[in-house]
């Protein structure tokens, strides 16, 4: 069985790009934003259990869901959020688990921004890898990248674990502080590592 390895981080950490590096390796990756954003589209299991649960009103003139205002809500109103999550969670968790279960590399990587706080994938890790950078760090990227005011970005934090218990549960910690081109040689030394791990996992069984 494939090994599983949990990716998440902070907003703005930089899991995107460790996990694009961990794909130019070859390594299997499923994304849950991915997924996410590819069960929201009209038709889908996603789509439909969010316009069940909110009604007609988070859609867009187009018919599909009006992206920037459910994240509006989301975050200015927890019960909206919560709502919001319990319709899509249950499909994308089904979907995170059929493609992981298709892995057939020595090791697959799962990203989850919130792995460790809601969405019921945690389980499906065997090692769990943290993308980790200072708040302030987080907040400039997240700035720039999105044009969001800084008390979005904290609203968005708030959401999440803090960064010092999210580092407290991580087996393997990336430190995304630094220049994008110092991300390639990190998982370089991780994807070594993770084949030994799953090597050494498959001589151990009976």
């Amino acid at each position: 069985m494939t090994l599983v390895v949990g990716l998440t981080g902070g907003i703005g950490s930089g899991k995107s790009a460790v996990a694009t590096a961990f794909r130019v390796l070859g390594v299997e990756v499923v994304d849950a934003d991915e997924v996410a954003h590819e069960l929201s589209v009209p038709g889908r299991d996603g789509y439909r259990a969010v316009v069940a649960a909110l009604g007609p009103t988070i859609l867009a003139a187009d018919g599909t869901l009006d992206r920037a205002k459910l994240r509006e809500q989301a975050f200015a109103d927890a019960s909206f959020r919560h709502r919001l999550e319990a319709a899509l969670h249950p499909p994308i968790r089904e979907e995170i688990r059929r493609r992981v279960a298709d892995w057939r590399g020595d090791y697959g990587v799962l990203v989850v921004p919130l792995l460790f706080e809601r969405g019921g994938t945690a389980s499906l890790a065997d090692r769990v890898l943290v993308v980790d950078c200072p708040e302030a760090e987080q907040m400039r990227r997240v700035g720039l990248r999105s044009g969001l005011q800084e008390s979005q970005v904290r609203a968005i934090m708030a959401t999440q674990l803090p960064r010092a218990e999210r580092l407290a549960r991580a087996d393997d910690v990336i430190d995304n502080s630094g220049p994008p081109e110092a991300i390639a040689a990190a998982v370089a030394r991780l994807d070594a590592s993770y084949r030994a791990l799953a090597a050494a996992r498959r001589d151990a069984r009976p």
